[in-house]
């Protein structure tokens, strides 16, 4: 049974997660950024466009229809556990995206190039295994602590 952080009233409460959770729960978060960045390859070029690059092809609202899931993987990192500076980068990828996306022609260019998605999970992922080898390594000397 999961156990719920009560150590700030007005806080909202974060579900601890075990490793393997974390673990599963960033690979479903890297195969929707890879769908939403490089799900597609345009023919004879090694480039690689997603839903987030089609989608803001729609005059006006695209890019912020784009922005959403992009919200989402904040959202999700928040609740597993990232660190602010982690969110924070990643919302400035994300607010980056959404701005220079909205740019009629080059936007849609620096999109296919930018992957902000791709990029967000990348730190994520990094930040998260931090978290994990500093468990680990804590789990280790209480483990070693409890022999003698």
């Amino acid at each position: 049974m999961a156990s719920l952080d009560h150590s700030h009233p007005t806080k909202p409460m974060r579900r601890r997660r075990t490793d393997a959770e974390i673990t599963a729960e960033v690979a479903r978060l890297e195969n929707l950024a890879k769908t939403l960045d490089a799900r597609f390859r345009i023919p004879l070029t090694g480039f690689r466009v997603g839903l987030d690059g089609l989608i803001g092809l729609i005059p006006g609202v695209g890019d912020t229809l784009a922005a959403l899931p992009s919200a989402y993987l904040i959202t999700r990192g928040w609740q597993l556990g990232a660190k602010k500076r982690t969110l924070a980068r990643m919302s400035v990828n994300t607010g980056l995206d959404w701005m220079l996306g909205s740019i009629p022609i080059v936007g849609d260019l620096f999109d296919i190039g930018f992957k902000g998605n791709l990029r967000n999970v990348r730190l994520l992922q990094s930040d998260l295994r931090k978290g994990q080898a500093a468990r680990a390594a804590q789990g280790g000397i209480a483990a070693e602590t409890h022999r003698v």
